[in-house]
């Protein structure tokens, strides 16, 4: 008996507003189907969904985007089992020089009446029209610290505790998942572990980590409302600002930090990230979970 396969698959709906024009969206032609789609392929062992869909953006069209609201998810029959495509919208933040290849021979920029008409799938013409009607949001992620040493373990302060050698593969990972919302502002935890989680993209995009003592375990057991205020504080100049932010917390110290953004509480293993998008007000408008690839 043959067993059919889940492939799992990311894409972008690209969007731009060039000046003195209307809104334009981003499609490919690919020579081998002669159908007109939107960018999209399969992930890389290990890679988040996120990062995949920037990754084969930028593969397929030479066009480097940013993620901003998630899109529905479709799903079609291949022959070897069904294929899942996970979509976000985009943002184009850079354009590279298109090199025509076998598998997508051209790269167009389209108005949405006129891309609506050319687009080979209705499923995809579903997305589109999805697309167009999102918000205009932020995501502000918060990150569960990678795998730390046991306690047991640990003789030293706790606040030094420091990650194991699979929390240090945890946090090189993260670096394509926060650069894939375009991730611009660091907080944490002033406790190694959880600093130590964000060091990788910090160094990667030259970013300083800015660590707060009352994210930790110990403060914040002692005061939950300095938690609150904090993070109500980092929500607000987020939406305000537009500018992504990721904040490294405890599992003692979620709960808390969900509550901030009206998330309700749920397990988050290491290394696990909500991404929460908000409005300009700081409301939050829809939440993705992405589980830890190792």
């Amino acid at each position: 008996m043959s067993h059919k396969r889940l492939v799992e698959a990311a894409g972008a709906v690209v969007l731009r507003r060039p000046k003195g024009r209307g809104l334009q969206v981003l499609l490919i032609h690919r020579p081998s189907y002669n159908d007109w789609s939107l960018p999209k392929g399969k992930l890389d062992p290990d890679e988040y969904l996120a990062g995949a869909a920037v990754r084969e953006t930028m593969e397929e069209t030479a066009v480097i985007v940013r993620l901003r609201h998630p899109v529905d998810r479709i799903q079609y029959p291949i022959p070897s089992g069904t294929k899942r495509v996970a979509y976000w919208l985009g943002t184009a933040i850079d354009q590279r020089r298109f090199k025509p290849n076998s598998e997508v021979d051209r790269r167009v920029w389209l108005s949405i009446p006129s891309a609506l008409k050319r687009m080979t799938y209705a499923d995809e013409r579903a997305l589109l029209e999805q697309a167009v009607t999102l918000p205009d949001t932020t995501p502000l992620l918060i990150v569960r610290h990678g795998k730390a040493m046991e306690r047991k373990h640990w003789s030293g302060k706790d606040q030094l505790r420091q990650l194991s050698s699979r929390g240090r593969r945890q946090s090189k990972q993260l670096i394509p998942l926060l650069d894939a919302y375009g991730v611009g502002e660091l907080d944490s935890s002033a406790s190694l572990r959880c600093m130590s989680t964000l060091s990788p993209y910090a160094k990667a995009k030259r970013l300083d980590v800015q660590g707060w003592a009352t994210l930790s375990e110990e403060k914040a057991k002692d005061n939950p409302d300095a938690v609150r205020k904090l993070m109500k504080r980092l929500i607000r100049q987020t939406a305000a600002s537009g500018v992504p932010r990721a904040i490294c917390g405890h599992r003692p110290v979620l709960p808390l930090m969900l509550e901030a953004l009206g998330v309700p509480d749920r397990p988050m293993l290491t290394a696990a990230v909500l991404v929460a998008h908000l409005s300009p007000e700081g409301e939050t408008i829809c939440v993705e979970w992405h589980k830890p690839r190792v």
